[in-house]
């Protein structure tokens, strides 16, 4: 299998002294080099951030579609629901209505 090029560009953090211990100490201890543990965090913070802004865009879309429409589900109406999940009985999502 070719191994794919990846373009990298070094970026500079300034850290203080105790985080960077920190990062160090993680890293003997995971057998791996600070730069990793710094790349593995960074990777996952944005990652962690882009689904909450794209959860925080698709909330602001549902309340604009709500305020255009009025249609809504009542929050009896899905605990009902909810609550027949797994059961012989269970129930449809709820419908919207105004």
């Amino acid at each position: 299998m070719a191994q794919q090029h990846i373009e990298a560009k070094i970026v500079s953090v300034k850290l203080d002294a105790d985080t960077r211990t920190r990062i160090e100490s993680l890293a003997e201890a995971r057998h791996r080099s600070s730069h990793w543990i710094m790349r593995e965090a960074i990777c996952q913070y944005v990652d962690r951030e882009e689904k909450r802004e794209a959860f925080r865009q698709d909330t602001i879309k549902a309340w604009e579609e709500y305020q255009e429409t009025g249609l809504h589900a009542t929050a009896a109406e899905v605990d009902t629901w909810l609550a027949s999940w797994g059961t012989e009985n269970e129930l449809p999502a709820p419908v919207c209505h105004k």
